[in-house]
C-alpha cells in the first residue's frame, strides 16, 4: 500500500490574531471586573451610621434605666443675639419673626424690635424615652444645652466642656468631626445628677452620658 504523508489543515488566515485578540479582551475584562471589586469592598469598609451624636441614657437617681415620662425639648445656646420682630394687634394673635414684616404694620399691627438669644431646637417634644442623642459643636469648645419640660416651669442647663478632632476611615469615606468629653454639669430642676460613662464620642453609638432624673423608678 502506498504511504501517504498527512499534511496539517492550515489555519483560516487571521484565526491566530482574532485568538490573541480575545484573548486579550477576556484579560481585560477581569481586570476591570476585580479593580471594580476591590473598589465596591472599599467602599463597604464605611461604617452605616456616620452620624456623630453624644448620647445620653436616662436613668433614676438610683441609677436603673427608665424611660421619662415628661416631653422634653433640647436646645442649645449659640454665642451672640438676634433681632426678633414682633407684630401685636388688640383682638389678634401676637407674632414674633426674625425678618421685618411691613404687611403687618399695613393691615394695623404695630411692630416692636428686640434682642433675644440665639437658641436653636436640636430635639423637639421628644416623651416617654430612655435616651437621646444630641449633636455637638464642631468648632466650639464649651456646648450649652438646655432641657426644657412640659411638666416642670424651671429649665435644666448642662455646661460641657470637650476637644473635637477629624477622623478620617478610609479616603472613600470622608471626614468627621469626632469629640471627646472632658467635664459636664448641669443644673437641678428635674436632673438630680449626670455622669460621663464613655468620653468618646464618635458614630459607633455607645453610651456617653448617663442622666439620673429626681425620683424613683416604682
Amino acid at each position: 500500500m502506498k504511504n501517504e504523508s498527512l499534511t496539517p489543515i492550515p489555519s483560516p488566515k487571521g484565526e491566530g490574531s482574532r485568538m490573541h485578540s480575545s484573548l486579550f479582551i477576556l484579560h481585560s475584562s477581569f481586570i476591570i471586573s476585580l479593580v471594580l471589586l476591590l473598589c465596591a469592598c472599599g467602599a463597604n469598609n464605611c461604617p452605616l451610621e456616620s452620624k456623630v451624636t453624644c448620647n445620653y441614657g436616662f436613668y433614676d437617681a438610683q441609677g436603673t434605666s427608665v424611660k421619662y415620662n415628661d416631653t422634653i425639648t433640647v436646645t442649645t445656646l449659640k454665642p451672640g443675639m438676634k433681632t426678633i420682630y414682633t407684630y401685636r394687634k388688640l383682638g389678634y394673635k401676637t407674632v414674633v419673626l426674625q425678618t421685618r414684616d411691613s404687611s403687618y404694620i399695613k393691615n394695623g399691627y404695630t411692630e416692636t424690635v428686640g434682642q433675644t438669644r440665639r437658641d436653636t431646637i436640636l430635639v423637639n417634644n421628644l416623651s416617654n424615652a430612655n435616651k437621646v442623642k444630641i449633636p455637638m459643636s464642631y468648632f466650639s469648645d464649651n456646648d450649652t444645652i438646655i432641657f426644657a419640660y412640659n411638666n416642670i416651669s424651671n429649665r435644666d442647663t448642662l455646661y460641657i466642656a470637650h476637644d473635637s478632632y477629624s477622623n478620617v476611615e478610609l479616603p472613600e469615606c470622608g471626614t468627621h468631626r469626632f469629640h471627646h468629653l472632658k467635664t459636664i454639669r448641669c443644673t437641678n430642676s428635674g436632673i438630680d445628677h449626670i455622669d460621663i460613662v464613655n468620653p468618646e464620642v464618635n458614630y459607633e453609638g455607645n453610651e456617653n452620658v448617663k442622666i439620673f432624673f429626681m425620683g424613683t423608678a416604682e
